[in-house]
């Protein structure tokens, strides 16, 4: 017999006008076997396992993830304009672990669907009933030429998405005194599509407080068509780049960074003939190529969307689109929403019910409609709180007009939605802000 989970028999029950499928399996007895296994432990991962706790019972659930911290990583735009430090944004993994979960701290090295397994790094393999992808997005910084030597070497390149550079990003602020300040958007997928730009309008502020802004050109260097994805708030975000002065050229991709002359290269993305621009920097803010894990190349490629290399999922139930036992969220998934922690505010309730519907023989049926949101700071104490679905139609929660800097909005993004992520969503007890939504608008008809 293989090592994998193998399923002899289906049983099928009629209950009325349902259909129960209970699969019975027999299992290697050197493979470790749980219930339920969770490949990742960032906000999704947690959610969903503490969700699930009650449904599988302690011991039977196993979360696997390499990292012995944990961050809450939208708080790093406020860490890099030095408002925040990184040691408010992070705790121990174990402490964010549900409790009756088994951790196991090591990468994953690759999956068997077809067997119902999981392979770690340590060559040790888990079997599962059900599986749940939640791997986040990779980071490749090898993919811009001198890039990881810029970020060690020069104190005046930086990035708001690594730990180990976001703070040198706010040291970077306070020895900027002038010049050419550069800030990329990759061409690649990103997680938190807004926090280039945010880091961007921090800056100038900064430095129109300290006396240097009248001295400094800014350019926001961008792979998109325009300077936001969602029409409404791209419109008001043009305005505020322009109000900061500030040049937005799109369609640019960064390929290189030379360290030594403080020179920045970029692709004309448009070019048909391969063309290039190159800046001199004082200042440069990078935001990083990133892609689907590299463990999705390294498996079977029945659990990717070929066209994107991100783990493949229906879009309304999250469930996986060929095989019924798997299920993913979060930036992992090939999902055409913006990666954010707010998406997988709704998405782990939808998958959880999801789940929940397949162990009782029935058809998932969750309708995620894509909502995801981005709190786009443009001051020390200003944002637009642009929230949209699928079709990148606003879904604001509150009664006003959203796209509207606004005080408020910053006080929610600086001081309540780190207490939402941390005592409701790992918690698995927050399912987006549907249900504050209802009571908003219900609030208003009265």
């Amino acid at each position: 017999m293989s090592y994998a989970a193998r399923k002899i028999a289906s049983l099928r029950i009629g209950v009325g006008h349902s259909v129960f499928v209970k699969s019975v399996r027999t299992y290697s007895q050197d493979v470790k076997h749980y219930k339920l296994v969770v490949a990742g432990a960032g906000s999704g991962g947690c959610a969903v396992a503490a969700r699930l706790t009650k449904d599988f019972g302690h011991g039977n659930i196993a979360v696997i993830d390499p990292a012995e911290t944990h961050y809450y990583q939208p708080l790093w735009t406020l860490v890099g304009a030095g408002m925040k430090t990184l040691t408010q944004t992070v705790t121990q993994m174990k402490d964010v672990i549900p409790k009756g979960c088994d951790l196991f701290n090591l990468k994953v090295a690759g999956f068997d669907p077809d067997n119902n397994m999981i392979e770690l790094e340590n060559s040790k393999k888990l079997s599962y009933d059900y599986l749940i992808i939640a791997l986040g997005i990779q980071i490749n910084l090898n993919k811009v030429d001198g890039l990881i030597e810029a970020l060690k070497s020069d104190p005046m390149v930086s990035s708001i998405y690594l730990p180990e550079t976001v703070e040198k990003t706010y040291q970077a602020f306070q020895k900027f005194k002038g010049g050419t300040a550069i800030f990329t958007f990759p061409n690649s997928p990103i997680k938190c599509a807004g926090a280039p730009q945010k880091i961007m309008y921090l800056a100038d502020e900064y430095w129109r407080k300290h006396g240097v802004r009248d001295k400094t050109d800014i350019y926001y260097q961008t792979s998109l068509p325009k300077i936001f994805g969602v029409p409404k708030y791209a419109e008001r975000l043009a305005k505020v780049a322009d109000r900061k002065n500030i040049t937005v050229n799109t369609r640019r991709g960064l390929v290189s960074v030379d360290s030594t002359k403080k020179v920045a290269t970029f692709d004309l993305l448009d070019s048909e003939t391969g063309e290039q621009e190159s800046f001199n920097y004082d200042f440069l803010h990078v935001s990083p190529p990133m892609s689907a894990p590299d463990v999705f190349k390294n498996s079977t490629s029945s659990i990717i969307d070929p066209a994107t290399g991100f783990l493949e999922v229906n879009k309304e139930t999250l469930q996986h689109v060929k095989h019924d036992n798997i299920f993913g969220l979060g930036d992992c998934t090939n999902l055409p929403t913006a990666k954010t922690a707010a998406a997988i505010g709704c998405q782990n309730k939808i998958l959880t019910t999801s789940l929940r519907q397949v162990m009782a023989g029935k058809t998932p049926d969750g309708q995620y409609d894509g909502y995801s949101a981005c709190p786009l700071i443009t001051s020390y104490n200003t944002c637009i709180l642009a929230e949209f679905d699928y079709n990148l139609e606003p879904k604001e929660t509150f009664p006003f007009d959203q796209g509207k800097e606004r005080r408020s909005m910053f006080y929610l993004k600086r001081d309540v939605m780190p207490l939402i992520y941390w005592k409701l969503l790992l918690k698995g007890k927050w399912s987006g802000c549907s249900p504050f939504r209802k009571m908003m608008h219900l609030g208003l008809k009265k």
